[in-house]
């Protein structure tokens, strides 16, 4: 079985003599000597400076075996690689550092017996020591790069669910607004038609609207500040469309103006209160929307003296079961939208949800 790529991802010097590895070998390599140090007959220091060029020379294989070569047969696993080469390069190492340190014309260390005994030492228990402490070193590592992984799909998994969602958002939205444009345009049209006096204004009042609401056509997330500013450019239309039959009045609170919110939300209740409340009556009516918070939460009350729930219509609609999915997704439950209806005729929707500033 092969190591995961991603297992030797991380490549070069900086790998090889990263902190916490010099540190590890440190002190094993400081446990290990100082039991060893005591059967030691000549400096201990000159004992002590031959162990760490043991432990930090199995360190380096230990690393370049890590990284070294790039590919393997599918035979060999590299963590397999990685504890013979640590094996190897322990006797390997002291018997360079006995060669080196055998003075000229001096037997070699293997025909003095004090020296033989020192390499043996300094062989013998590292080589049974040392292989152990790789595989350990070698199961942190697959336990980090398995955290690592977890974390990686956790992110991505969340980065998606957001895309989704955002995607969603996108979809709700674009069903509501071309009702909205076509619907006014249609409006614009019938008064041109009939040659109203009141074309002209009607249609200025559309360029206040669209200039107001197109910025926001590819939005998911919306300010309540341009929330009203589309909700006023919205009723200044309709007012111009029967001037003797809608009047309004918007009162916000100021504190609420930076909070956010779905894109249209406002505008689908203020919409919804034109069309099947103030228009189909014949005495017109009055809308009257209202913002204010209450601790951490946003209420929006959208009140309308129209013909009610029943001769309206009765149901949510399309756009008021669209704000209300697309409230299901942003807030993630925590909102709600309750219908009533007003006596002696008319109907209130109050709208409820965490009032959250804009994070930059």
């Amino acid at each position: 079985m092969t190591e995961p790529s991603v297992f030797i991802h991380r490549r070069g010097l900086a790998q090889l003599f990263n902190r916490r590895r010099l540190r590890v070998t440190a002190i094993a390599t400081l446990l290990l000597a100082l039991p060893m140090s005591l059967g030691w007959q000549d400096a201990k220091y000159s004992f002590f400076m031959r162990a760490f060029l043991v432990g930090f020379s199995a360190m380096l294989a230990f690393g370049l075996a890590e990284q070294w070569p790039r590919r393997l047969p599918t035979w060999l696993a590299r963590w397999a690689l990685q504890v013979v080469a640590v094996a190897l390069i322990i006797p390997l190492c002291t018997f360079t550092i006995y060669v080196l340190s055998t003075k000229v014309g001096a037997p070699m260390f293997w025909h003095d017996g004090d020296r033989r005994s020192g390499y043996m030492l300094l062989t013998i228990l590292p080589l049974l020591v040392a292989p152990w402490i790789a595989l350990t070193a070698l199961v942190r590592q697959r336990e980090a790069w398995a955290r690592e992984q977890a974390l990686a799909f956790e992110l991505e998994r969340s980065e998606l669910a957001r895309q989704a969602l955002d995607a969603r958002m996108r979809l709700l939205s674009a069903q509501v607004q071309p009702h909205f444009l076509f619907n006014t345009l249609a409006n614009v049209h019938a008064l041109v038609e009939t040659g109203s006096p009141h074309a002209a204004a009607v249609l200025e009042q559309l360029i206040e609207y669209l200039r107001a609401a197109v910025p926001r056509l590819d939005e998911s997330q919306s300010l309540l500040r341009q929330e009203l500013e589309l909700v006023r450019a919205y009723l200044g239309l309709m007012q111009m469309r029967m001037p003797d039959r809608l009047r309004y009045e918007v009162q916000v609170e100021p504190s609420c103006l930076s909070l956010r919110c779905p894109a249209m939300t406002v505008l689908t209740l203020v919409e919804n209160a034109v069309r099947h409340g103030v228009d189909p009556s014949e005495v017109g009516g009055e809308i009257e929307v209202r913002v204010w918070r209450e601790g951490r939460r946003c209420r929006v009350r959208v009140s309308d003296s129209g013909v009610g729930l029943r001769q309206g219509g009765g149901g949510l609609g399309t756009g008021l079961a669209g704000l209300r999915e697309r409230l299901a997704l942003v807030f993630a439950g925590d909102a709600s939208l309750q219908l009533r209806e007003l006596q002696p005729h008319g109907v209130c929707a109050e709208l409820d949800f965490p009032a959250q500033e804009q994070t930059a």
